[in-house]
């Protein structure tokens, strides 16, 4: 199993979440976040003012999908998610040891 997590812009979330939903993947956990990357905030302007951003609103996506779906997970955010432009986000992709469903107990891919 794989755990994919992708931060993107805001703006973005429901078209991503409409298109996985699309390719049969609906289960997903979203949280706002604030951060930066390589260009360490924004510079906007405001009634003639020049003042830095540090950190930008972004989305975390967070999906948790057996092996043979992540590429089609991974190609769905990127084809939806990305403007051309900095700030489009990144995905990290790394791999589940176990899932345990608490409710009634059931493990592995059956608890996805």
């Amino acid at each position: 199993m794989k755990h994919i997590v992708a931060i993107i812009r805001p703006e973005k979330l429901d078209e991503v979440r409409h298109a996985l939903e699309k390719v049969g993947y609906s289960g997903l956990m979203i949280s706002e976040i604030e951060g930066h990357g390589k260009q360490k905030g924004i510079v906007q302007q405001w009634r003639g003012e020049r003042y830095k951003v540090d950190l930008i609103s972004k989305i975390k996506l967070e999906v948790v999908v057996k092996d043979e779906e992540a590429e089609t997970i991974k190609k769905t955010i990127i084809e939806n998610a990305r403007t051309g432009e900095i700030g489009d986000g990144k995905i990290f992709i790394s791999h589940i040891d176990e899932v345990v469903r608490i409710r009634t107990g059931e493990t592995g891919e059956i608890a996805l």
